[in-house]
């Protein structure tokens, strides 16, 4: 008697809405997009890692690449880093964007 009880309020709490599944979706930290575009040559590692697809190893690639480059020139060059094909470059694009490099910010300019 005690199965059919236990089976049965199983079966009600997948159909009211598994109360369960949404206790582990509450623990597991959801990666949120960046609210505004990312500038990829002042951001930090951190910063980098809020995108999609940008982990720690891919944050760092991206920061030494712009160190040994003196910043990115377009936001093409992203592809430029190991790990960023056409496929992972589409999902960043709207999301990041190209200013001046931090070296070249009190430059004279135009």
């Amino acid at each position: 008697m005690r199965r059919v009880r236990f089976g049965a309020a199983l079966a009600l709490a997948v159909l009211l809405g598994a109360p369960v599944a949404l206790a582990d979706q509450a623990q597991a930290p959801a990666k949120s997009t960046p609210a505004a575009q990312v500038n990829i040559n002042t951001a930090s590692a951190d910063q980098l890692e809020g995108l999609p697809g940008v982990g720690p190893k891919m944050a760092a690639r991206i920061v030494d690449y712009r160190q040994k480059n003196g910043g990115f020139k377009k936001i093409e060059d992203l592809m430029n880093i190991q790990g960023i094909g056409e496929k992972n470059f589409l999902k960043l694009k709207p999301l990041v964007t190209v200013g001046q490099p931090k070296s070249e910010k009190g430059a004279p300019g135009l």
